[in-house]
């Protein structure tokens, strides 16, 4: 039943700011993609019925996992919605982007994969991969007889029969994808295709098998089952929300479960819109639902490392400091996150060269809209919630004539009474900004992207194995170790994988170091879950076994910033195992 009170709590205001409408204009972030500029999706932390919720407000609920829900509602019921006591938390959907564009040797994979070795390629596994779509034509995700390895492919970004439980995009099965195979006129069948070639090359090093270069470019799991889901929202490919992310991970371990499977799930994506500490909603659900089956998620720590998209600073009470970032051209829209512990008292300022201001904000004036000729200016000076006890200070500018003007922008904080001084401040990132907007004296630490920040995933920091050093690019987690670390690093650079269309090409980011990792989980997961090995294999335990079969330096402290616990060698990982095996008298072995 509705809670006595209507007034909205600040908490949902922090949370909904970026799509409130301020003397009747609306982010353009937000705007871009509505279909129905009444409507909107939020994602909902509940208790109890929220479907009649839902229908008392003529919303629609979708049930995600257990109790997450995506509730599609008029905007100006939000408030509504908010005043049930069965909502517990609402948070909006926010952009988030992949993670940019004879490595098996090193990462000691030949030697499991060999005959000789453990003989393990992915068998009875399922990769799955959520990205830009696959590329079903390769080859390399065939079958000997030509017959596709991919059991599903839900592509979001178009209209069709969706998955029983969904209720947009279209799902093609491994009939349905196999009758294309044979045709001469494939995409009148199956239509999805995977144009910016991201997802064709991540599922080639997870588990292509090379059968187009008769086995010498193949990936990890080479027999592996695929599903793979085409991330977007009608229409947009740059980009996905975090709400069809979530729709993905149910969708490929419903999958999964149904199958009686184990799987592995790749997800290559990153943004900066948040605290980097896992407290979102949309991360609170990764790590819930990560316990729901016998699954492993595998996420980049993100390409930020290079770009100055992070600044880190301490302050002193009754101090002014400015911190100066460099705008480039092109930009349309972008946002200032600033992350600080609430009991400081500070106030900002957003200062452009032309003299415009936001003015001083602080706790008498939380939301503020500055309108001028070229642009308009958003501030929330928020306050924390009951899942987070830090306070967010964002900024969000919106060109109203074209793209921004390139400028060196000043953000000024106006120090009151300080306690511990730490503050967190991040630019969006490569993909939404490039490296041509960045901080003037950025920090290289806490660059890890969103979601690899949540809990109960598996971070993949990249490097060059070529020279055996950290990639300049990978995202690095925090230097004092108190916050969040890479769990291993895979090669990242110049990477050979499949190209959609056919044949090969090369391939450097985090987003390509992750499916090493998501390969290699998958022959674990064979060794251990489908031949009975190990049945538990899986989730944080086999997150553990592949820290403790890195390769470390002996020059190097470890965990660190950027290695995390050391690079991937699965062989040593699959020694391991075996050795603990043999070593316990484990409960399982008598099943």
């Amino acid at each position: 039943m509705p809670k006595k009170t209507n007034k909205a709590t600040f908490s949902l205001l922090n949370e909904l700011f970026a799509a409130e409408i301020s003397n009747g204009t609306e982010f353009t972030e937000v705007l871009d993609l509505l279909e129905n500029e009444n409507e909107i999706e939020v994602i909902v932390k509940f208790n109890g019925d929220i479907v009649k919720v839902a229908e008392e407000l003529g919303a629609e609920a979708e049930i995600i996992y257990l109790n997450y829900a995506i509730v599609t509602i008029d905007k100006t019921r939000i408030g509504e919605l908010n005043a049930y006591s069965e909502v517990e938390h609402i948070e909006l959907p926010k952009n988030i982007y992949f993670n940019g564009p004879s490595n098996l040797v090193s990462t000691c994979v030949t030697s499991v994969q060999r005959g000789s070795g453990f003989n393990l390629g992915g068998k009875d596994v399922i990769v799955a991969i959520i990205d830009s779509g696959i590329d079903y034509l390769h080859p390399d995700f065939q079958n000997e007889d030509g017959t596709s390895r991919i059991l599903f492919i839900w592509d979001q970004t178009q209209r069709g029969t969706p998955p029983v439980g969904f209720f947009s995009g279209a799902e093609y099965n491994n009939q349905q994808i196999n009758n294309a195979i044979l045709s001469a006129t494939p995409y009148q069948i199956v239509p999805s295709v995977d144009t910016s070639g991201h997802g064709t090359a991540v599922a080639g090093i997870a588990a292509g098998n090379g059968r187009a270069s008769d086995g010498l470019n193949r990936g990890v799991a080479t027999e592996a089952d695929i599903i793979a889901v085409k991330v977007g929202y009608k229409g947009y490919e740059s980009f996905t929300r975090t709400t069809e992310l979530m729709r993905a991970l149910k969708y490929v371990i419903d999958k999964a479960r149904r199958f009686n499977k184990p799987v592995c799930v790749n997800m290559s994506f990153g943004m900066n819109n948040g605290s980097h500490t896992g407290d979102s909603l949309f991360e609170t659900f990764i790590a819930e639902i990560s316990t729901n089956w016998k699954s492993s998620i595998v996420i980049p720590t993100g390409n930020e490392g290079s770009a100055g998209h992070h600044y880190h600073g301490k302050i002193e009470s009754n101090e002014i400091q400015d911190i100066e970032y460099f705008r480039s051209a092109g930009v349309e829209t972008y946002y200032l996150s600033l992350w600080k512990n609430f009991v400081d008292d500070f106030a900002v300022e957003l200062i452009f060269p032309d003299g415009n201001t936001s003015g001083v904000i602080d706790i008498e004036n939380q939301t503020k809209t500055v309108r001028r000729p070229t642009f308009d200016l958003n501030i929330l000076y928020g306050q924390p919630s009951h899942y987070s006890a830090s306070q967010e200070i964002l900024f969000i500018v919106n060109a109203t004539q074209g793209a921004l003007a390139p400028a060196i922008v000043k953000l000024r904080l106006i120090a009151d009474t300080i306690v511990d001084g730490n503050y967190d401040i991040w630019l969006p990132t490569l993909e939404e900004v490039t490296d041509q907007t960045f901080f003037a004296e950025p920090s290289i630490y806490n660059t890890i992207t969103i979601p690899a920040t949540a809990a109960k995933v598996i971070r993949v920091a990249g490097y060059n194995d070529r020279v055996g050093n950290i990639a300049v690019f990978s995202g690095r987690g925090s230097v004092d170790g108190q916050i969040i670390l890479p769990d291993v690093a895979a090669p990242a650079v110049n990477i050979l994988s499949t190209k959609s269309g056919g044949g090969y090409d090369t391939f450097t980011g985090t987003s390509v170091a992750a499916p090493f990792v998501t390969g290699a989980a998958a022959l674990m997961m064979q060794w251990g879950i489908i031949q009975n090995n190990d049945p538990f294999l899986y989730g944080e335990r086999l997150k553990a076994f592949l820290r403790l079969g890195a390769t470390r330096r002996p020059d190097i402290i470890y965990p660190n910033a950027t290695f995390g616990y050391g690079t991937l060698c699965l062989y040593n990982t699959m020694n391991y195992l075996v050795e603990y095996r043999l070593g316990g008298d484990y409960f399982w072995l008598q099943i």
